[in-house]
């Protein structure tokens, strides 16, 4: 298992250190500059978002350390929950593993990243340590249905949406718990919670909390943030929240149109329209798009994020020229680092896909997750055949699979192709899937073989 004693108190001991909030990591960003002293003065002045959010934490009620006194038994809940044997037995076996006429090879970066397992951590302690208090999240946990099942079973309140973004926090009393998802909470949501008599546990991923502070400096550098992210997707409504002017663009298509605006003007009210969703308030594309800031959704494509960062800088470079570029552009490498790995990780199965005779790639990952989306567009865009699953009851006795397209449909089709041979697949899974769905999914897949090897 990833996780041992001492790593989840590694990983709380994290939680509570500043550096937990704001992780560093190597900046991609070709222009940097530093505030002057003049800048770092009037900056003292106002009251930001950030300012306030400190403030929040600073609260005696407001946990993000974890609870010490329950932590051993959480540890042990989390093994038993996400254990699993047979994976441990692939990585043991340098990722490669034959049984039943199934041959596996495991991506070597994959599944529960260091964020994820502090999250659920620091949730199931909080259950545990506040016994006979009604406790509340204000969304899922992270976007894995096995553990959110489970915060259900554990009695966990989910705040209910109301739709357009609204939720009903009517049902939140004071002396009870509100935990906040790995994704983050908007500052809206922190500041009502701030304001009632709660005890608030704040499990949100540090790698969002470096986005957060990412777009505080644009704000300090009067830039508007362009983000790469899904505006409705729950970690980037967070970051919006901390953003004065902003515009999110999903994929490289709409960044496209945000450099085309900028450097040639065009139909405002055309633009508008199509972005209506996904731009700060009063948003003007005619004075707003001169000084821009780059931040992303951490779970996103990173060579996207990389590709737009640079079409960015040469549309700037070419309206303002080179000389200027510092004023008017500024970007800073948001990915988070297990969002990567995972990502390089598939990448090198795929490229490695004729040699090793694969007959095709299973995801495993909530059909929510971003970062699990993702991984199945690296081997869809390469043209080997994949398949996105959220749980091993995808896999059917009748050798059928329903799955999640690139697109966000939800399909069902044939599986195995030809039972006849032996079947050799890659097999990964996202930053929120725990080890005990892929497990479930391979023994899926491997009584499937058995039952038809038998039966033939």
């Amino acid at each position: 298992m990833k996780f041992s004693t001492s790593s989840v108190v590694a990983i709380a001991a994290l939680a509570g250190s500043a550096a937990a909030f704001a992780p560093s990591a190597p900046s991609f960003n070709r222009i940097t500059s530093s505030l002057s002293m003049s800048e770092v003065a009037e900056d003292n002045k106002k009251v930001t978002k950030k300012k306030k959010r400190m403030e929040f934490m600073s609260s005696d009620s407001f946990h993000r350390k974890g609870f010490r006194d329950v932590r051993d038994g959480v540890e042990k809940s989390m093994e038993e929950q996400f254990k699993s044997q047979l994976v441990d037995e692939l990585r043991s076996n340098d990722f490669v593993l034959e049984r039943n006429g199934v041959k596996v090879y495991l991506a070597k970066d994959f599944g529960f990243c260091w964020g994820v397992e502090r999250s659920i951590a620091l949730a199931y302690e909080a259950v545990e340590h506040f016994p006979g208090k009604t406790v509340h999240i204000t969304n899922e946990l992270i976007h894995n249905p096995e553990v959110n099942d489970n915060l259900h079973d554990m009695d966990v309140q989910f705040i209910e949406k109301l739709g357009e973004g609204k939720k009903d926090f009517s049902k939140v009393n004071d002396g009870d718990v509100v935990i906040l998802p790995a994704f983050g909470a908007s500052f809206e949501e922190m500041e009502m919670m701030n304001s009632k008599n709660v005890d608030i546990v704040d499990t949100t991923c540090p790698w969002v909390s470096k986005v957060w502070n990412t777009v505080d400096r644009h704000q300090k550098k009067g830039l508007t943030s362009v983000i790469h992210g899904k505006y409705a997707h729950e970690e980037t409504i967070a970051t919006i929240s901390f953003c004065e002017d902003y515009i999110c663009v999903k994929d490289m298509k709409e960044a496209e149109m945000v450099v085309d605006y900028i450097v040639n003007g065009g139909d405002k009210e055309a633009f508008m329209e199509h972005f209506k969703n996904a731009v700060s308030k009063d948003f003007d594309p005619d004075t707003m798009l001169d000084k821009v800031g780059l931040a992303n959704q951490t779970t996103m494509y990173k060579k996207e994020t990389r590709a737009i960062g640079q079409l960015m800088q040469k549309a700037m470079i070419k309206k303002f020229g080179p000389v200027n570029i510092e004023e008017h552009y500024w970007e800073f490498d948001t990915i988070c680092d297990a969002t990567q790995e995972r990502q390089d990780a598939i990448h090198e199965l795929v490229e490695n896909a004729n040699d090793l005779g694969l007959d095709f790639i299973l995801v495993v990952g909530g059909w929510d997750s971003s970062n699990t989306a993702h991984l199945l567009e690296i081997p869809q865009k390469a043209g080997v055949r994949s398949f996105h699953i959220n749980k091993a009851e995808c896999i059917k006795a009748d050798n059928t699979i329903t799955h999640r397209t690139m697109s966000g449909e939800i399909v069902t089709e044939k599986f195995i192709e030809d039972m006849e041979k032996d079947v050799v697949m890659g097999v990964t899974s996202g930053a929120s899937t725990p080890d005990k769905a892929v497990q479930d999914s391979l023994s899926s897949i491997f009584l499937l073989k058995e039952v038809n090897t038998a039966a033939n």
